[in-house]
């Protein structure tokens, strides 16, 4: 029996409809560049036209980040999210293949790849996705985070935790509360 190849780089997918997606990837990403690991955030939803406290701290600590997106779905045309997602797919591409970093996480892909609102495989094809996944530079652990992961994501990754909700504080009419969301 072949030993496993524990230097390859795992893929992590963080999924689900409950919280803490985001905040579980970023923890990982505290935890990797404490240990000397060169980690990259991309995040492919939010927007940098917003200020977000993992961005603030993560600039204080030197854990690079961006934000590719146009925000929130709902508030900007299709348009406007398609130009942020070819963008931000070409971005992610060039870094990934880069090979310079030890840990890439890919904040909310999997709800880029799941919109329906308009076409989303021209502008962030998941025959592309799959490819990088397969394809990353050796030793690069991949951690994607959002809702609604497409089938062939989890098939691909090493390990899916499923957030699920039991309980919010939203159901009771708080809306995203400053520190905890944002």
């Amino acid at each position: 029996m072949e030993k496993p190849d524990q230097k390859r780089g795992l893929t992590l997918v963080y999924t689900g409809d409950g919280k803490g997606k985001t905040t579980a990837a970023l923890g990982l990403a505290v935890r990797a560049a404490g240990r000397g690991k060169r980690v990259l955030v991309i995040q492919f939803i939010k927007s940098p036209e917003r200020t977000y406290g993992e961005k603030i701290v993560f600039d204080k600590i030197g854990i690079e980040i961006h934000q590719k997106g146009s925000g929130f779905t709902w508030l900007k045309t299709p348009e406007e999210h398609r130009s942020a997602l070819t963008e931000a797919w070409a971005f992610t591409k060039e870094k990934v293949m880069s090979g310079e970093y030890d840990v890439v996480i890919l904040d909310e892909l999997n709800n880029a790849l799941a919109i329906q609102t308009f076409p989303i495989d021209d502008v962030l094809p998941l025959g592309e996705v799959l490819e990088l996944v397969a394809n990353r530079p050796y030793g690069m652990h991949l951690i994607i985070t959002g809702r609604s992961a497409q089938p062939e994501i989890v098939e691909a990754a090493d390990l899916v935790t499923e957030m699920k909700p039991v309980k919010h504080y939203y159901e009771e009419g708080i809306p995203a509360v400053l520190g905890i969301e944002f």
